[in-house]
């Protein structure tokens, strides 16, 4: 049991609006980074913001995937019914190198 999925919901808000500002945070001072790159003429800079940018898209992506799992939304109630599982019954299919007794009954 994830202990997440006990949270209150003003919590997790909390929580998921902190690292949204951390997120823009990120990508802020990456721009600046990369501003100060392009000011300066230094590829060193350059290389950060984006070290710093592609930090801020993973912390992003965890966010999304951890505030949207499956099992987070099977405890909040939002997840769709379960249905039959749709298929085609591959019984009365004879493959040519089948010679049982069964196989004839199902052609004729």
């Amino acid at each position: 049991m994830n202990a997440f999925l006990l949270l209150p919901t003003p919590v997790v808000t909390a929580i998921a609006l902190l690292v949204v500002l951390v997120v823009i945070s990120l990508v802020a001072w990456a721009l600046q980074l990369m501003q100060a790159a392009n000011d300066r003429r230094e590829f060193s800079l350059m290389l950060a913001g984006c070290m710093v940018c592609s930090a801020a898209v993973g912390l992003a992506a965890v966010m999304v995937l951890t505030f949207t799992s499956p099992g987070r939304l099977e405890a909040r109630g939002l997840t769709a019914p379960e249905l039959e599982p749709a298929g085609v019954s591959l019984d009365g299919i004879v493959l040519p190198w089948e010679d049982t007794p069964t196989a004839r009954l199902g052609n004729s």
